[in-house]
């Protein structure tokens, strides 16, 4: 039997994803109480509304994320970011993974590469915002070249935050590649034999936007 498994986190009214970006607003556009005046007796809906920034919860960047000239969410192609075969590279949570050489052997061609940390632990905390593992370039260049179709972290950021440069997002959105941040649960699937689902609101002229990400394990 096949086993879905949430790998995104919760979004919820006030939560802060990223230090320094407005927490989402999630409240009431009509109630239910209000809904009466609308519809026959006993017949009532809720309508919400939220106002968040796209870089909220987990969330997916496409190229136009980072290059005004990349593909946005409404041109990313569902064979980028659906039914991908997934694979799971388990590392130390050490601040920088500057190599994937551990790896060097394992066929990465077409497939998602979610890069398990363990960080998600802190998610919420303090801790989440600070010295978190990220990529080096060399890493970035790596799942390019060997063929990644998208790449994950249940991390803070891809890429170092201590500076303004974004190596990492640089080198896969420049080549097509999607990634996926803030992601959770890579404990709950084995290291391969997957399926990969990470697929956003399709909308013309924004880069980013969170996603219900999860895996099909068989």
């Amino acid at each position: 039997m096949k086993k879905l498994i949430d790998l995104s986190h919760t979004v919820e009214d006030g939560m802060v994803t990223y230090k320094g970006i407005p927490a989402p607003i999630i409240c009431d556009y009509l109630t239910r109480e209000a809904s009466k005046s609308y519809y026959a007796e006993g017949t009532t809906f809720h309508i919400g509304k939220i106002e968040l920034v796209a870089n909220t919860g987990t969330y997916i960047d496409s190229p136009f994320h980072r290059y005004a000239d990349g593909k946005d969410l409404s041109e990313l192609s569902l064979s980028a970011i659906a039914d991908l075969e997934g694979i799971v590279f388990r590392v130390d949570p050490q601040q920088t993974i500057h190599s994937l050489e551990d790896f060097s052997d394992t066929d990465v061609n077409g497939k998602a590469v979610l890069i398990h940390t363990g960080w998600a632990q802190h998610w919420r905390t303090d801790q989440y915002f600070e010295d978190h593992p990220h990529l080096s370039e060399a890493a970035a260049v790596w799942l390019r070249d060997a063929g990644a179709t998208l790449v994950g972290i249940d991390s803070y950021n891809i890429d170092s935050t201590s500076t303004g440069a974004r190596p990492a997002h640089s080198v896969l959105l420049r080549a097509d590649i999607p990634i996926v941040e803030h992601m959770c649960g890579l404990e709950q699937i084995p290291n391969n034999g997957f399926k990969f689902n990470a697929v956003p609101v399709k909308v013309k002229k924004f880069g980013t936007f969170p996603v219900r990400a999860y895996a099909v394990v068989s």
